[in-house]
């Protein structure tokens, strides 16, 4: 038998909400995780991997970076680039964006374990 893949989808701030105090509960600015999909960051991120994003994380050269662009998210390393940014995969095989500003940078992966086993992590920042 075939794993089906779940999609979970992500919605809007507050929605399936009754009251919006329950917004107050969860700062926009706590560190939060999400799973590695593709191949883009082989072979430091393997697909399945659980990276830790800090949403205030300070994004230097050569951090590793949740970013914002045209409209869609995206796990890159950020790079100094000439007189601006760029996020660039791991994997060759697909092509670096640049960007003007560190804007579009939204966290900064500070850890990343396997499911499972907790042995199994790297911190990226100490």
């Amino acid at each position: 038998m075939t794993a089906k893949r779940r999609i979970i989808p992500i919605q809007p701030q507050g929605a399936g909400l009754e009251h919006p105090a329950e917004l107050e509960a969860c700062s926009s600015a706590e560190p939060f995780a999400l799973m590695v999909l593709g191949d883009s960051m082989e072979p430091e991120f393997v697909e399945g991997e659980v990276i830790l994003i800090e949403p205030e994380g300070l994004a230097t050269d050569g951090s590793f970076v949740l970013a914002q662009l045209n409209g869609e998210w995206i796990f890159r390393q950020l790079a100094k680039h000439d007189a601006g940014w760029r996020l660039q995969a791991l994997n060759p095989a697909y092509p670096a964006a640049d960007i003007s500003g560190l804007d579009a940078v939204k966290g900064v992966i500070i850890q990343k374990s396997k499911p499972g086993r907790r042995k199994a992590s790297k911190r990226y920042v100490e």
